[in-house]
């Protein structure tokens, strides 16, 4: 019999923590590319916080995926046929091919990878999408300068222990919070953080006053919850505030409890002249080459370090992003399907 390929599609949509049922993986029969076109095989799917959002069809900035159709997600695959000049047999791409271990594609937003410069999961984490996040996220967004204190939440994730790592190029104090000992110490002790707060350990307010002396400058949002509870009364006056998640509360099915914070908050945002802004990495494509220049160079130097969650087996991807969720990942989570051929 020959091989088939395999595609978890959105069986349904969850409500509150994602099940295992909410994907369902189908075989079926791997494609042949027409004209123009090239069939790729997929070697890494990257796993990334935004998809729950995808799984539901509450109005966001991008579509849900549709039940019954293949769960979105970034890619880096191998052509193994091509009747597209563009690319050959062998060439390794980055895609948005979804949860899929086969895919045919026209080429449209496909972009090649060189596999001489770095390890090609990068270019789904450190020198993808969530480095590229970090960069404009705090460079564009955050306005640092020398001699200002950053917080950013999940410091040992793909998108925060990069911010935290510029902010130190850039003359900043580094202060990461992070879920676990052992997350904190990999932020201080690898990525060179000045310090870096376990979040489930007690009193994450006073701990995070001890190490802000001055204040927070910039708050770069991953999480939200208690963790912003506890920047909030910290900000100094023209803090910035990019906010990129707040994966606390992607599995809620109602407000948190408790009394309503947002007056008080609007009121802070009005007396400090605090800068909030929303933070979609598709907004700031313009400066993808000076990311891919810098963060190149900053990796090959070892300035800007990076870790790597890698699971094997695709069969196992709807159970690493409920893991994903928790907080149970420790770097950039990546799901590795297939070995390249050559």
């Amino acid at each position: 019999m020959p091989e088939q390929a395999r595609r978890f599609i959105l069986a349904s949509r969850p409500v509150g923590e994602p099940k295992p049922s909410d994907l369902r993986m189908e075989a079926f029969d791997i494609p042949t590319p027409g004209p123009g076109e090239v069939l790729l095989r997929t070697l890494y799917l990257s796993l990334d916080p935004y998809m729950r959002g995808r799984m539901s069809d509450a109005k966001s900035y991008a579509a849900p995926v549709p039940i019954g159709g293949v769960m979105e997600g970034g890619t880096v695959s191998e052509v193994v046929a091509s009747n597209n000049p563009g690319f050959a047999v062998g060439d390794i791409v980055l895609g948005r091919t979804g949860w899929q271990t086969h895919a045919v594609s026209d080429g449209a937003g496909l972009r090649k990878i060189d596999p001489s410069l770095a390890p090609i999961s990068t270019a789904l984490g450190v020198l993808g999408m969530p480095g590229m996040t970090a960069y404009a996220g705090l460079l564009e967004v955050g306005q640092p300068k020398a001699g200002e204190t950053l917080v950013v939440a999940a410091a040992s994730g793909a998108v925060g222990s990069v911010v935290g790592q510029i902010a130190k190029i850039k003359g900043l104090r580094a202060v990461g919070i992070a879920g676990g000992p052992d997350k904190c110490r990999f932020v201080t002790d690898e990525l060179g953080f000045d310090a870096c707060l376990d979040h489930r350990a007690p009193d994450l307010p006073g701990r995070l006053a001890a190490a802000c002396p001055q204040g927070i400058d910039i708050y770069f949002e991953n999480v939200a919850g208690p963790v912003l509870d506890a920047v909030l009364p910290l900000l100094n006056t023209f803090a910035r505030i990019p906010i990129c998640g707040t994966i606390a509360h992607y599995n809620d099915t109602a407000p948190p409890p408790g009394p309503d914070k947002l007056p008080a908050v609007w009121r802070m945002i009005l007396t400090k002249r605090l800068r909030v802004q929303g933070l979609l990495v598709s907004d700031f494509g313009a400066q993808h080459g000076a990311f891919l220049r810098d963060m190149s160079q900053w990796v090959k130097e070892g300035r800007v370090k990076y870790r790597e969650d890698i699971v094997d087996g695709f069969e196992n991807a709807p159970r690493a992003l409920i893991g994903l969720l928790r907080g149970e990942n420790f770097g950039k989570l990546l799901v590795r399907i297939a070995e390249r051929s050559r």
